[in-house]
């Protein structure tokens, strides 16, 4: 975790932060979302030992840590997002989750935006880092805390 939160403060002009700020506001409950605005603009700063610089490399990287939905949306936001087998896997349930990721990375660079400290971020990656790690289990980062007990439905906040 602290290795990503030193590459996050590399980031020029606040990309990542501005793109997390949007996406909190409009998007509070789906906070594996704004975990991927935050780290969407990685690829940009990995470079690979040849210089290249690829989204699936960013994707690949942050898999492990934050869970294969923030890694599928960091993959598919790309202005470009890759051709491979994988990319098509699972990207419709996701669908509108990228357009809003699209949009909020877009108009990030809107001047006079407050989005706050990289160091707010840190509960909210660690919370998402913990849901990822449990695989299988029925909570994750859109809802930590699975289903109600007695209950064989997910909860959802009404």
């Amino acid at each position: 975790m602290l290795e990503l939160m030193e590459l996050l403060r590399a980031d020029p002009g606040d990309r990542g932060l501005r793109t997390a700020a949007l996406l909190r506001r409009s998007h509070p409950f789906d906070k594996e979302l704004q975990i991927a605005g935050l780290v969407h603009c990685l690829g940009s700063l990995l470079r690979l030992s040849d210089g290249a610089v690829t989204v699936g490399v960013a994707a690949e990287s942050i898999r492990p840590l934050l869970g294969e939905r923030v890694a599928r949306l960091v993959r598919l936001q790309a202005p470009h997002p890759p051709t491979d087998a994988y990319a098509g896997h699972r990207a419709g349930e996701d669908a509108e989750a990228v357009v809003t990721l699209r949009q909020a990375r877009d108009s990030a660079g809107a001047a006079g935006l407050d989005a706050g400290v990289l160091e707010d971020w840190q509960p909210l990656l660690e919370l998402v880092a913990a849901g990822a790690g449990r695989a299988g289990s029925p909570g994750n980062a859109r809802d930590p805390l699975g289903s109600p007990r007695g209950s064989s439905r997910p909860y959802t906040a009404r």
